[in-house]
Protein backbone atom coordinates (compact mmCIF):
# COMPACT_ATOMS: atom_id res chain seq x y z
CA UNK A 1 0.00 0.00 0.00
CA UNK A 2 1.27 3.62 -1.05
CA UNK A 3 2.17 5.93 1.91
CA UNK A 4 -0.53 7.96 3.75
CA UNK A 5 -0.20 12.02 4.17
CA UNK A 6 0.23 11.30 7.81
CA UNK A 7 0.38 15.38 8.45
CA UNK A 8 -2.96 15.53 6.49
CA UNK A 9 -4.31 12.66 8.69
CA UNK A 10 -2.84 14.47 12.14
CA UNK A 11 -4.13 18.07 11.51
CA UNK A 12 -7.61 16.17 10.66
CA UNK A 13 -7.61 14.59 14.16
CA UNK A 14 -6.04 17.21 15.78
CA UNK A 15 -2.70 15.77 16.89
CA UNK A 16 0.00 18.13 16.91
CA UNK A 17 3.82 17.80 17.78
CA UNK A 18 6.14 14.98 16.93
CA UNK A 19 4.60 11.46 17.30
CA UNK A 20 6.77 8.44 17.35
CA UNK A 21 6.15 4.85 18.03
CA UNK A 22 5.92 4.92 21.81
CA UNK A 23 2.73 4.56 24.24
CA UNK A 24 2.35 8.45 24.59
CA UNK A 25 2.16 8.43 20.92
CA UNK A 26 -0.27 5.58 20.59
CA UNK A 27 -2.69 7.21 23.68
CA UNK A 28 -2.46 11.04 22.27
CA UNK A 29 -3.07 9.34 18.31
CA UNK A 30 -6.04 7.33 19.85
CA UNK A 31 -7.96 9.76 22.15
CA UNK A 32 -8.14 12.20 19.04
CA UNK A 33 -9.35 9.76 16.69
CA UNK A 34 -11.58 9.04 19.04
CA UNK A 35 -12.42 12.70 19.74
CA UNK A 36 -12.32 14.10 16.53
CA UNK A 37 -14.11 12.00 14.32
CA UNK A 38 -17.63 10.27 14.60
CA UNK A 39 -18.81 6.93 14.27
CA UNK A 40 -21.84 6.84 11.84
CA UNK A 41 -23.41 4.05 8.96
CA UNK A 42 -24.88 6.50 6.98
CA UNK A 43 -23.13 5.04 3.09
CA UNK A 44 -24.84 1.67 4.65
CA UNK A 45 -28.07 3.31 5.04
CA UNK A 46 -27.98 5.52 1.83
CA UNK A 47 -26.39 2.19 -0.38
CA UNK A 48 -23.16 3.52 -0.70
CA UNK A 49 -20.67 0.97 -0.71
CA UNK A 50 -18.23 0.92 1.48
CA UNK A 51 -15.06 -0.97 1.33
CA UNK A 52 -11.91 -1.63 3.83
CA UNK A 53 -9.52 -0.22 1.91
CA UNK A 54 -7.94 2.14 4.56
CA UNK A 55 -7.32 4.51 1.03
CA UNK A 56 -10.98 4.74 0.44
CA UNK A 57 -11.22 5.37 4.49
CA UNK A 58 -8.26 8.16 4.52
CA UNK A 59 -10.65 9.75 1.37
CA UNK A 60 -13.58 9.78 2.83
CA UNK A 61 -12.56 10.41 6.70
CA UNK A 62 -9.68 12.60 6.17
CA UNK A 63 -10.13 14.73 3.00
CA UNK A 64 -14.31 14.63 2.75
CA UNK A 65 -14.70 15.49 6.65
CA UNK A 66 -16.85 12.26 6.81
CA UNK A 67 -16.86 9.47 9.69
CA UNK A 68 -17.27 5.75 9.42
CA UNK A 69 -18.13 2.47 11.37
CA UNK A 70 -15.63 0.04 12.56
CA UNK A 71 -13.75 -1.53 9.43
CA UNK A 72 -13.27 2.26 8.27
CA UNK A 73 -12.20 3.64 11.52
CA UNK A 74 -9.81 1.15 13.05
CA UNK A 75 -8.87 0.37 9.75
CA UNK A 76 -7.51 4.15 9.39
CA UNK A 77 -6.33 4.51 12.86
CA UNK A 78 -4.21 0.96 12.19
CA UNK A 79 -2.84 2.46 8.85
CA UNK A 80 -2.24 5.44 10.70
CA UNK A 81 -0.58 3.71 13.68
CA UNK A 82 2.22 1.57 11.17
CA UNK A 83 3.04 4.76 9.61
CA UNK A 84 4.20 5.88 12.87
CA UNK A 85 5.93 2.91 13.13
CA UNK A 86 3.99 0.95 15.54
CA UNK A 87 3.38 -3.03 15.38
CA UNK A 88 -0.33 -3.13 14.10
CA UNK A 89 -2.51 -6.51 14.03
CA UNK A 90 -6.08 -6.20 12.59
CA UNK A 91 -8.20 -8.48 14.53
CA UNK A 92 -11.15 -10.31 13.97
CA UNK A 93 -13.68 -9.36 16.78
CA UNK A 94 -16.93 -10.63 17.20
CA UNK A 95 -19.98 -8.12 18.68
CA UNK A 96 -22.82 -10.67 20.69
CA UNK A 97 -20.14 -13.35 20.95
CA UNK A 98 -21.70 -14.20 24.06
CA UNK A 99 -25.74 -14.70 22.98
CA UNK A 100 -25.02 -16.00 19.20
CA UNK A 101 -21.26 -18.03 19.73
CA UNK A 102 -18.47 -18.16 16.79
CA UNK A 103 -20.52 -17.31 14.23
CA UNK A 104 -20.07 -13.59 15.49
CA UNK A 105 -16.36 -13.29 14.58
CA UNK A 106 -15.73 -10.88 11.71
CA UNK A 107 -18.57 -8.52 12.69
CA UNK A 108 -16.06 -5.91 14.09
CA UNK A 109 -12.51 -4.86 13.37
CA UNK A 110 -10.18 -4.41 16.46
CA UNK A 111 -6.95 -3.20 16.86
CA UNK A 112 -4.04 -5.11 18.76
CA UNK A 113 -0.01 -3.32 19.04
CA UNK A 114 2.47 -5.08 20.59
CA UNK A 115 4.42 -2.03 22.38
CA UNK A 116 7.79 -2.07 24.80
CA UNK A 117 6.92 -5.38 25.52
CA UNK A 118 3.53 -5.18 26.07
CA UNK A 119 0.55 -5.83 24.07
CA UNK A 120 -1.98 -3.33 23.73
CA UNK A 121 -5.94 -2.73 22.39
CA UNK A 122 -6.90 -0.13 20.03
CA UNK A 123 -10.66 0.27 19.40
CA UNK A 124 -12.12 3.61 18.09
CA UNK A 125 -14.68 1.84 15.57
CA UNK A 126 -17.17 0.58 18.29
CA UNK A 127 -18.71 3.95 19.03
CA UNK A 128 -19.57 4.50 22.68
CA UNK A 129 -16.45 2.13 23.79
CA UNK A 130 -11.98 3.27 24.04
CA UNK A 131 -10.86 6.64 23.97
CA UNK A 132 -7.62 5.51 24.78
CA UNK A 133 -5.92 2.05 24.35
CA UNK A 134 -6.03 -0.26 26.99
CA UNK A 135 -3.36 -3.24 27.88
CA UNK A 136 -4.53 -6.61 27.54
CA UNK A 137 -5.07 -7.16 31.16
CA UNK A 138 -7.71 -8.83 33.48
CA UNK A 139 -10.02 -5.78 34.68
CA UNK A 140 -8.21 -3.53 32.00
CA UNK A 141 -10.25 0.11 31.49
CA UNK A 142 -9.37 3.32 30.02
CA UNK A 143 -10.37 6.84 29.30
CA UNK A 144 -13.76 6.45 28.65
CA UNK A 145 -15.62 7.95 32.16
CA UNK A 146 -18.20 4.84 31.98
CA UNK A 147 -18.05 1.76 33.65
CA UNK A 148 -15.65 -0.77 31.00
CA UNK A 149 -13.26 -3.47 31.76
CA UNK A 150 -11.88 -6.64 29.81
CA UNK A 151 -12.42 -10.00 31.09
CA UNK A 152 -9.93 -13.03 29.77
CA UNK A 153 -12.31 -16.02 28.95
CA UNK A 154 -11.49 -19.33 27.78
CA UNK A 155 -9.79 -20.84 24.70
CA UNK A 156 -7.43 -17.48 24.44
CA UNK A 157 -10.48 -15.15 24.19
CA UNK A 158 -10.92 -11.96 25.76
CA UNK A 159 -14.39 -9.85 26.38
CA UNK A 160 -14.46 -5.85 26.75
CA UNK A 161 -17.37 -4.86 28.42
CA UNK A 162 -19.18 -1.88 27.53
CA UNK A 163 -21.33 0.39 30.49
CA UNK A 164 -24.87 -1.14 30.38
CA UNK A 165 -26.11 2.25 29.64
CA UNK A 166 -24.38 2.84 26.14
CA UNK A 167 -25.13 0.58 22.69
CA UNK A 168 -23.30 -2.12 22.36
CA UNK A 169 -22.87 -4.18 25.70
CA UNK A 170 -19.53 -6.20 24.62
CA UNK A 171 -17.39 -7.61 21.85
CA UNK A 172 -15.16 -10.38 22.21
CA UNK A 173 -11.24 -10.91 20.49
CA UNK A 174 -8.53 -13.25 20.08
CA UNK A 175 -5.28 -12.43 19.89
CA UNK A 176 -4.71 -15.11 17.45
CA UNK A 177 -7.83 -14.53 15.37
CA UNK A 178 -6.22 -11.95 12.65
CA UNK A 179 -8.57 -13.50 9.45
CA UNK A 180 -8.90 -10.64 6.86
CA UNK A 181 -10.73 -12.82 4.79
CA UNK A 182 -13.22 -12.99 7.38
CA UNK A 183 -13.63 -9.13 8.33
CA UNK A 184 -14.09 -8.86 4.26
CA UNK A 185 -16.56 -11.43 4.40
CA UNK A 186 -18.70 -9.58 7.15
CA UNK A 187 -17.75 -6.17 6.30
CA UNK A 188 -19.69 -7.39 2.66
CA UNK A 189 -22.27 -9.11 4.78
CA UNK A 190 -23.48 -6.42 7.44
CA UNK A 191 -24.04 -3.59 4.21
CA UNK A 192 -25.91 -6.06 2.27
CA UNK A 193 -28.29 -8.38 4.11
CA UNK A 194 -31.99 -6.39 5.06
CA UNK A 195 -32.40 -7.98 8.29
CA UNK A 196 -28.56 -6.75 9.18
CA UNK A 197 -28.53 -4.31 12.20
CA UNK A 198 -26.64 -1.58 10.36
CA UNK A 199 -29.21 -1.41 6.95
CA UNK A 200 -31.72 -1.30 9.48
CA UNK A 201 -30.83 1.25 11.74
CA UNK A 202 -29.09 4.82 11.28
CA UNK A 203 -26.66 5.15 14.26
CA UNK A 204 -24.00 8.22 14.55
CA UNK A 205 -22.24 8.54 17.32
CA UNK A 206 -19.56 10.52 19.08
CA UNK A 207 -17.38 12.01 22.12
CA UNK A 208 -18.02 15.45 22.80
CA UNK A 209 -17.68 17.53 26.01
CA UNK A 210 -16.92 14.72 27.91
CA UNK A 211 -20.08 13.65 26.91
CA UNK A 212 -20.98 10.51 24.35
CA UNK A 213 -23.48 11.80 22.00
CA UNK A 214 -25.48 9.71 19.91
CA UNK A 215 -28.41 9.82 17.22
CA UNK A 216 -29.84 6.52 16.64
CA UNK A 217 -33.00 7.08 14.20
CA UNK A 218 -34.94 10.03 15.46
CA UNK A 219 -33.36 9.95 19.11
CA UNK A 220 -30.74 12.41 19.67
CA UNK A 221 -28.92 10.97 23.79
CA UNK A 222 -26.26 12.82 25.61
CA UNK A 223 -25.30 10.78 27.82
CA UNK A 224 -22.59 11.82 31.23
CA UNK A 225 -21.62 9.58 33.86
CA UNK A 226 -24.08 11.79 36.35
CA UNK A 227 -26.64 12.20 33.38
CA UNK A 228 -28.68 11.23 30.16
CA UNK A 229 -30.74 13.99 28.24
CA UNK A 230 -33.03 12.89 25.20
CA UNK A 231 -34.94 14.63 22.25
CA UNK A 232 -36.66 13.56 19.26
CA UNK A 233 -36.15 14.88 15.67
CA UNK A 234 -38.95 16.13 14.02
CA UNK A 235 -37.79 16.66 10.86
CA UNK A 236 -35.96 15.76 7.70
CA UNK A 237 -34.37 19.30 7.61
CA UNK A 238 -33.97 19.12 11.80
CA UNK A 239 -31.94 15.57 11.13
CA UNK A 240 -29.48 16.71 8.78
CA UNK A 241 -29.20 19.88 10.78
CA UNK A 242 -28.21 17.90 13.92
CA UNK A 243 -25.98 16.02 11.81
CA UNK A 244 -24.02 19.38 11.78
CA UNK A 245 -24.48 21.10 14.75
CA UNK A 246 -23.64 17.97 16.69
CA UNK A 247 -21.36 15.45 14.81
CA UNK A 248 -19.86 17.59 12.38
CA UNK A 249 -21.28 15.61 8.97
CA UNK A 250 -22.83 18.09 6.47
CA UNK A 251 -24.74 15.44 4.41
CA UNK A 252 -27.47 17.12 2.85
CA UNK A 253 -28.33 13.70 1.20
CA UNK A 254 -29.02 12.31 4.97
CA UNK A 255 -32.24 13.74 4.08
CA UNK A 256 -33.70 11.38 2.05
CA UNK A 257 -33.45 8.61 4.81
CA UNK A 258 -35.72 10.09 6.60
CA UNK A 259 -39.30 8.24 5.49
CA UNK A 260 -37.20 4.86 6.73
CA UNK A 261 -35.78 6.20 9.78
CA UNK A 262 -39.77 7.27 11.05
CA UNK A 263 -41.10 3.42 9.78
CA UNK A 264 -38.29 2.11 11.30
CA UNK A 265 -39.01 4.18 14.66
CA UNK A 266 -42.62 3.93 14.33
CA UNK A 267 -41.90 -0.39 14.16
CA UNK A 268 -40.11 -0.26 17.59
CA UNK A 269 -42.54 2.36 19.96
CA UNK A 270 -45.95 2.76 18.69
CA UNK A 271 -47.98 3.26 21.26
CA UNK A 272 -44.34 3.38 23.68
CA UNK A 273 -42.06 6.10 25.26
CA UNK A 274 -41.49 8.10 21.79
CA UNK A 275 -38.16 8.70 23.16
CA UNK A 276 -37.17 5.44 23.13
CA UNK A 277 -34.29 4.61 20.68
CA UNK A 278 -33.60 1.30 18.74
CA UNK A 279 -30.75 -0.56 19.47
CA UNK A 280 -28.11 -0.32 17.33
CA UNK A 281 -27.66 -4.37 17.29
CA UNK A 282 -30.68 -5.95 18.47
CA UNK A 283 -31.14 -9.24 18.99
CA UNK A 284 -33.73 -10.48 16.70
CA UNK A 285 -31.90 -8.43 13.46
CA UNK A 286 -28.74 -10.12 14.18
CA UNK A 287 -30.66 -13.44 14.43
CA UNK A 288 -32.39 -12.96 11.41
CA UNK A 289 -29.30 -11.83 9.88
CA UNK A 290 -27.31 -14.61 10.48
CA UNK A 291 -29.86 -17.37 10.06
CA UNK A 292 -29.65 -16.22 6.46
CA UNK A 293 -25.54 -16.60 6.40
CA UNK A 294 -25.11 -20.21 7.21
Amino acid sequence: MPSMNLQLYLDRVGVSGSVRPDLDTFRRVHRAHAEALTYENLDVQLGVPVTRDARASFDKIVRRGRGGWCYEMNGLLGWALEEIGFDVTRLAGAVMRDAFGDAMTGNHLVLLVRLEGKTLIGDVGFGDGLIEPVPLEEGATNGNPFDCRLERLSGGWWRYHNDPRTGGPSFDFNPDVADEGLLESLCQFLQRDPASPFVQNAVVQRWKDGAHWSLRGRVLRVLTPACEEKSLVASAEEYVGTLKSAFNLDLPAAASLWPKICARHEEFFADKDPLNEAPAMSVDDVRAAFARRE
